[in-house]
């Protein structure tokens, strides 16, 4: 029985007008060929509320500066069981919808494992989500996307 450190997250859905989201690549550096795609956001700081974090992750990671209360409520709640870099984690996790006209992602705040383990980025339109033979999370993602934006790409 694998042991599992607990962590409490905060992540973005974060939406252009195109109705595109926002996802880094990266990899675990315990597993280097082990690539995925994933939204923004991480770990809660002690007990940091998750708007209070999704909003500092999303400063830190693409530059975007929104106040907590500017987030609302989370749009979806999971929790998931992974390994990263020879750690299991057990991680509840919040995900907030944030929706922009446009945006240019600045990384400058990443962290030494960020800059270590995130390779790029890209704004994913949900059919080529759907369609795409990349490892991604979460896994339902385009379902997701298309609960909280409506059925239409633009929306």
């Amino acid at each position: 029985m694998t042991a599992h450190t607990p962590r409490r997250a905060a992540r973005v859905l974060l939406v252009d007008a195109a109705g595109r989201v926002l996802l880094f690549q990266g990899f675990d550096p315990g597993r280097p060929d082990f690539g995925y795609w994933f939204t923004p956001g991480g770990g809660l700081s002690g007990g940091e509320e998750p708007a209070v974090g999704a909003a500092r992750e999303l400063a830190e990671e693409t530059g975007l500066r929104l106040a907590p209360a500017e987030l609302g409520p989370p749009v979806w709640r999971e929790t998931i069981e992974f390994p990263f870099d020879g750690v299991w984690y057990r991680q509840e996790q919040d995900f907030f919808l944030v929706r922009v006209p446009a945006w240019e992602v600045d990384t400058a705040g990443f962290d030494e494992v960020e800059r270590a383990s995130v390779t790029g980025h890209r704004w994913w339109p949900r059919d080529e989500l759907a369609a795409t033979t990349e490892r991604y999370y979460p896994v339902e993602l385009p379902a997701l996307l298309t609960r909280v934006l409506g059925g239409g790409a633009g929306c």
